[in-house]
């Protein structure tokens, strides 16, 4: 199973690099292409999917039961610096990719408590791929138009999103059987 997320990792990555890579058959394909990039995102998220649910666990290294803790406060981080995409308070246009920034503290997070082959290739692999995709971005456009501050007011309403999605994460986390907190 480990092909299948190998293959699901590299699906997802030249579904979103295609845009960078081949700009005029992506501009040329118009409206089509949004429709099948997002296929092959979908394709690429359910292989990672089933391919690391059906991996087996080959340890690498053991993390300490602390790391839990930090996972926890980094994933905190992670869902604020994702909301920041969509935030049209004073903290928009702080960060150039905000979404791409929290995946890398996602992926780092979840490299921190699990030490294995399948987390180090769906883990690692998104963080690369993350990297990766800021680096294309940033020198296919260097120049990048910040937007302006807007209302603090909603800076709290993302603090508040931020904890209540949280909440849902940790809760799809413990229904699908990963307690996500020390025991």
């Amino acid at each position: 199973m480990i092909w299948v997320l190998v293959a699901g990792v590299a699906i997802w990555s030249l579904a979103h690099f295609f845009k960078r890579m081949m700009p005029q058959r992506r501009a040329g394909m118009g409206n089509a292409g949004k429709g099948i990039v997002a296929i092959g995102i979908l394709v690429g998220l359910g292989l990672m999917i089933w391919g690391y649910r059906g991996a087996a666990f080959v340890p690498l290294w053991y993390p300490p039961d602390y790391m839990v803790h930090i996972n926890n406060l980094l994933m905190l981080i992670a869902v604020f610096v994702y909301g920041m995409s969509a935030t049209t308070g004073r903290l928009r246009g702080k960060m150039r990719h905000p979404q791409l920034t929290a995946v890398v503290i996602w992926a780092v997070a979840h490299l921190l408590v699990n030490g294995d082959v399948a987390a180090l290739v769906l883990f690692g692999g998104l963080l690369l791929w993350a990297v990766a995709e800021m680096i294309v971005i940033n020198r296919a456009e260097p120049v990048w138009d910040r937007p302006p501050p807007g209302n603090p007011k909603k800076d709290i309403l993302l603090v508040v999103i931020t904890i209540v999605m949280f909440g849902v994460i940790t809760a799809i986390h413990a229904w699908l059987g990963v307690w996500p907190f020390p025991r």
